[in-house]
Order: structure tokens, then C-alpha cells, then sequence
């Protein structure tokens, strides 16, 4: 009798690890996730063009930048990288006002901690702050970047950008 609750004790142990260690390795997310948007880019909110770029995945990266323009002149750039970090996937931004004046200090970035995935969608969410940012592919050529806040203990996401993929 004991061989066997030590046999059970050991399987309900194994069982509890793996779906602990699965639940883990899924909330790390990847660069796979994301490389959806690899590709050139545009979209347009309120009278503003949004054009983007971003690179196919390499190495432990993803790099790319988004212009915004209104009446033909800059109003907003962005850098901003997908790194592949030992804690999991991050996305960090950087936004210059015209001229390359940095909107956050030199030193700080907007940083996004990865949250989930599926096929052709991810969430991050930024650091400090309940907002989450979804990437969504809609389409073979769009996708869409919604912001989301939490009401009501779910999370509700609005539509940021919808992005057609450039010829």
C-alpha cells in the first residue's frame, strides 16, 4: 500500500510540474509569435498616416519604426524592438517629436512584457501600467494594434491602428 500512494503521490507531483512548467513556457512567448507583421505598412486615424516597417525575425530580434504624418509633415516617430530575452519576449519603444527630440529620457523606453499568443495574435502589456497592446492579424495583408484596459474585471480592446501591408 505504501509503493502505491507513493506511485499516486509521485504521478499527481509529475502531472502538477508539467501543467506548472507548460503555463510557463507559454507566458514567455516568442519571436514566431509576432512574425506576422514582418513587412511594410500603412494606415491612417483622424487624418493621420501611420506608415511602419518592421524586420523578419533574426537572431533574438525584431526591429522596425512607425512615421506619423499629418498635412504632409512628421508629426511622431517611433523605434521600437521585439527582443528575445531570457524572461521572455519584450517589446521596447522609443518616440522623437520632430527634429529627433526624444519624448521619453535618454535612458527609458516604453517597455511591454509579453502576456499570450495564438495563431497570427499576441498581447504585451506595459510595464507600471494596466494597458495592454494587441497585435492582431485581421487578414492576409492587415493588422490591427488595439489598445486595451480592463473593466469590469475583462479586458476590452479599441482599435488603435489598422494596418494594410504595402505593395
Amino acid at each position: 500500500m505504501k509503493r502505491f500512494s507513493l506511485f499516486f503521490f509521485l504521478t499527481v507531483l509529475t502531472a502538477l510540474l508539467s501543467d506548472v512548467f507548460a503555463q510557463t513556457a507559454q507566458k514567455t512567448g516568442s519571436l514566431a509569435d509576432i512574425s506576422f507583421i514582418k513587412g511594410h505598412w500603412k494606415a491612417n486615424r483622424e487624418g493621420t498616416t501611420i506608415e511602419a516597417d518592421w524586420t523578419a525575425p533574426e537572431g533574438d530580434n525584431i526591429v522596425g519604426y512607425m512615421r506619423m504624418m499629418k498635412d504632409n509633415k512628421a508629426t511622431l516617430y517611433e523605434l521600437f524592438a521585439f527582443e528575445q530575452t531570457p524572461q521572455g519576449l519584450i517589446v521596447l519603444v522609443k518616440h522623437f517629436k520632430p527634429g529627433m527630440i526624444g519624448v521619453e529620457e535618454k535612458e527609458k523606453s516604453d517597455r511591454y512584457h509579453f502576456i499570450e499568443a495564438s495563431q497570427g495574435r499576441m498581447i504585451v502589456e506595459k510595464q507600471g501600467e494596466p494597458t495592454r497592446i494587441l497585435y492582431e492579424k485581421r487578414g492576409e495583408d492587415q493588422f490591427v494594434i488595439a489598445v486595451g484596459k480592463q473593466q469590469d474585471s475583462k479586458w476590452e480592446f479599441k482599435d488603435l491602428f489598422v494596418f494594410n501591408r504595402m505593395k
